[in-house]
């Protein structure tokens, strides 16, 4: 009673068996894979994804907060340092025809609006005298002298920190 139809359909059932074995393993195998790459995206071994975006979404929520409260901080340094009296220059001279050396000088000193102070002090062979006039806006509410406006006009074009000037004056 050996039917070679049954023979043939018993060995292609075996077959299929077989293979659908070998699909089940790997298919197994795939799921322990992923099963493995979510736990290790989860961080905690939690498997509820929904969680784990939620707490990304709160960390770029506190880094957002962070980059804002940076972005402000910031912007008031760059205030602070527009408002520093940290543009400096300094023009050297002789201020009297029998002293050289160019002793005397007048130095401005301002802050990016152009607000701050220039000093000058001339030098003499007997004596010095200092003079402070305030700046406000690039300008002086008192006359300022050649060497004084060149060296405002430097330390507010940011240009070469010193500066000289062969000026003499005559003693009358």
């Amino acid at each position: 009673m050996e039917d070679p139809t049954l023979s043939v359909v018993a060995t292609g059932a075996a077959v299929v068996a077989v293979l659908a074995l070998v699909l089940a393993v790997g298919a197994q195998l795939r799921l322990a894979r992923i099963r493995r790459d979510f736990r290790t995206l989860a961080g905690d071994g939690s498997t509820d994804i929904a969680r784990v975006a939620a707490g990304q979404n709160q960390r770029i929520d506190r880094l957002d907060a962070d980059v804002t409260r940076l972005r402000a901080q910031v912007s008031a340094a760059e205030d602070d340092v527009r408002q520093s009296l940290r543009n400096v220059a300094v023009v050297r001279y002789d201020a009297f025809g029998d002293m050289g050396g160019r002793l005397s000088f007048s130095a401005a000193i301002v802050d990016d609006f152009g607000d701050g102070i220039v000093v000058s002090s001339i030098h003499a062979r007997s004596e010095s005298r200092t003079y402070a006039k305030g700046i406000v806006g690039g300008r002086s509410s008192v006359t300022l002298s050649p060497e004084e406006q060149q060296a405002l006009a430097a330390a507010t074009k940011g240009e070469p920190r010193s500066l000289t000037h062969s000026r003499r004056k005559d003693v009358s």
